[in-house]
């Protein structure tokens, strides 16, 4: 796919799904902006790529600070112009019986799960709705939010809302020419998973139909289909990348 000219956002680009987004962005010809809450793995990224001869900058964000969001979208516009293509790749959570949680943990997982994208999304798009078409804005949500995970209870209704998020603004913006999605991984093999207990992602690996986890770069294709001009007809969908654990409708 061609991305040539394209400029490019990518949260979350420090690690895992975020990464592998940028790596595929970047090698199919886009200018890359890998923004991160943490420098040295999102300086990391775009060093590599710059090291192969792409195009990439670290720009440093976190997304459950809406400041911090602000300057970001500014920093970017101010350099870049008018951003083309969105990726809301940056999440987090932590498996734990709902009844423990805390309204302080609550908070951080919907503000860096649902307000943050949001909030991103606000900043970026009056820009591009002024120009037109053919913005892409690709939000990760988790097929947790589609049919629920035990232990996630709160990062699954952020998730959930995620994916509502999508939809609804697909359909304010699509008189503008823009295009909004959602991917929904499943049990995938990154670092937040390397947290999970080796007995719970045996289960999980059991329940898989392909028998094994998700790699970074097989959701970093979907991104890739919704952000490219093969999906320029496509607007408000959720695609799951579970091998096939979740077969919801």
């Amino acid at each position: 796919m061609n991305f040539r000219n394209q400029v490019a956002v990518v949260t979350g680009a420090g690690s895992g799904i975020g990464r592998a987004t940028a790596q595929a962005l970047a090698r199919g010809g886009a200018r890359v902006i890998a923004a991160d809450i943490v420098p040295e793995s999102g300086e990391a990224t775009a060093a590599a790529l710059r090291g192969e001869g792409f195009e990439c900058q670290y720009m440093t964000v976190d997304m459950t600070d809406t400041a911090s969001i602000a300057a970001l979208a500014a920093a970017v516009q101010a350099q870049f112009g008018t951003v083309d293509i969105l990726v809301n790749a940056a999440g987090w959570g932590r498996n734990a019986p709902f009844v423990e949680g805390t309204p302080e943990f609550w908070a951080k997982l919907v503000a860096l799960n649902l307000v943050g994208p949001m909030s991103l999304a606000k900043a970026l798009l009056p820009a591009m709705m002024a120009r037109g078409t053919g913005a892409r804005i690709v939000n990760i949500a988790s097929d947790a939010g589609r049919v629920g995970s035990l232990g996630e209870t709160v990062y699954s209704a952020a998730k959930g809302g995620l994916i509502a998020f999508t939809k609804s603004l697909a359909r304010e913006t699509a008189r503008y020419g823009i295009n909004v999605n959602c991917v929904c991984p499943g049990p995938t093999d990154t670092p937040l998973m390397a947290n999970v207990p080796d007995k719970v992602k045996e289960a999980l690996i059991k329940a898989i139909p392909f028998r094994r986890l998700g790699k970074a770069e097989e959701v970093a294709d979907a991104v890739l289909f919704f952000a490219s001009d093969r999906a320029s007809y496509v607007t408000g969908q959720v695609l799951s990348v579970s091998g096939g654990l979740t077969m919801a409708g």
